[in-house]
């Protein structure tokens, strides 16, 4: 995840970030995957976000799309989990 690091955007690239963003839930929700040092599954996002799963599902393409998020397999398990790939909470103060 740290390979980012260094690239530069393209002029899309920054519009469909802020587009992502843009949206309180897509924030938070990208906010949240930040703050873990791992994947979190679908269903504890969507659990922790309080919101049915058509809604999380479009949030997540969405934060999909802008390259901020993306889907990790985590071994044989048919359930989807999401990790940030350019957000994470500096433990340094």
């Amino acid at each position: 995840m740290s390979e980012s690091a260094g690239k530069t955007l393209t002029e899309d690239q920054v519009l469909l970030i802020a587009k992502a963003l843009g949206d309180r839930r897509r924030y938070e929700i990208l906010r949240r995957l930040g703050e873990r040092p791992d994947a979190l599954a679908c269903g504890a996002v969507r659990n922790c976000m309080g919101i049915n799963p058509a809604t999380l599902s479009h949030h997540m393409k969405e934060l999909e799309i802008a390259g901020l998020v993306e889907v990790v397999r985590e071994g044989n398990s048919p359930a989807m989990f999401y990790g940030a790939t350019c957000l994470r909470r500096s433990t340094n103060a």
